[in-house]
């Protein structure tokens, strides 16, 4: 049901843009996932027959206080025909109806033909299983992605970046000295923004210079780049480590 690659705001709206009834979703209900997470979806249970296949899934959020939430989506093979109750289902079609109570859902599937052999799959306390495992992977912050390394006049480059910074307690001899042994290095925009600083626009941003060295190991450059001058002019400042940089951010703007 899931997919690997969709987030939880792509999965939430093509639940409620698929469902028939998405608009009976009480408001409150689509205000409260608005803050989901994560999510998580399990076969909750299902029916087949000659007449009828219908599934239910419950599709569980992590929310922003910490609570959990869970849609009941019911997937079943078509409608019954008003004409013949116990006509069969048109073929090859596909219908999906939400509710946000799970007795609901079942008075629902009570209603479609054939929904008395339903097998649950799942035990009562899922949703509480549910919460848990969101709650672990939410915890676990995701492995961040390889640098891709360019060689590419990386000392020359290392001394461009100390040589520019105007602060006077940036690295010393001692990182220059070690920056000469790069052959690689790897430029990442930390983060940014516009703000106002005594009453005048002044642009942030933060970049993480990083660098392989011939020995396999690796060091980073943290630059800041802003215009919170008295002339409004850019002024570049390198600092040795990431804290000490954001604290000088935070010291001028509160922003990062």
């Amino acid at each position: 049901m899931s997919d690997p690659y969709e987030t939880t705001e792509q999965h939430l709206d093509r639940l409620l843009r698929r469902a028939l009834n998405s608009f009976d979703l009480p408001d409150s209900t689509v205000e409260r996932l608005g803050t989901a997470l994560a999510h998580s979806s399990s076969l909750h249970s299902s029916h087949h027959s000659s007449v009828l296949h219908r599934e239910t899934y419950r599709h569980t959020y992590l929310l922003s206080d910490g609570t959990a939430f869970s849609l009941w989506e019911l997937v079943h093979g078509g409608p019954r025909s008003t004409a013949d109750p116990q006509a069969r289902t048109e073929p090859g079609l596909t219908h999906h109806e939400l509710y946000d109570d799970e007795g609901d859902a079942q008075v629902a599937a009570a209603r479609l033909a054939g929904s008395l052999g339903d097998v649950p799959v799942f035990a009562d306390d899922a949703v509480q299983a549910d919460l848990e495992t969101l709650s672990f992977l939410m915890a676990a912050p995701p492995a961040p992605l390889p640098r891709e390394y360019a060689p590419d006049n990386s000392a020359d480059h290392a001394r461009r970046v100390l040589r520019r910074a105007e602060n006077n307690d940036g690295p010393g001899e001692e990182t220059a000295r070690l920056l000469r042994a790069a052959f690689a290095h790897h430029i990442t925009q930390v983060c940014g923004r516009h703000c106002q600083v005594e009453g005048r626009d002044a642009g942030f941003t933060l970049y993480e210079h990083a660098f392989l060295l011939l020995d396999g190991s690796e060091t980073s450059l943290w630059e800041v780049e802003h215009t919170a001058t008295p002339d409004g002019r850019h002024m570049c400042e390198v600092y040795g480590d990431e804290d000490t940089a954001r604290g000088v951010m935070e010291n001028r703007t509160h922003i990062c």
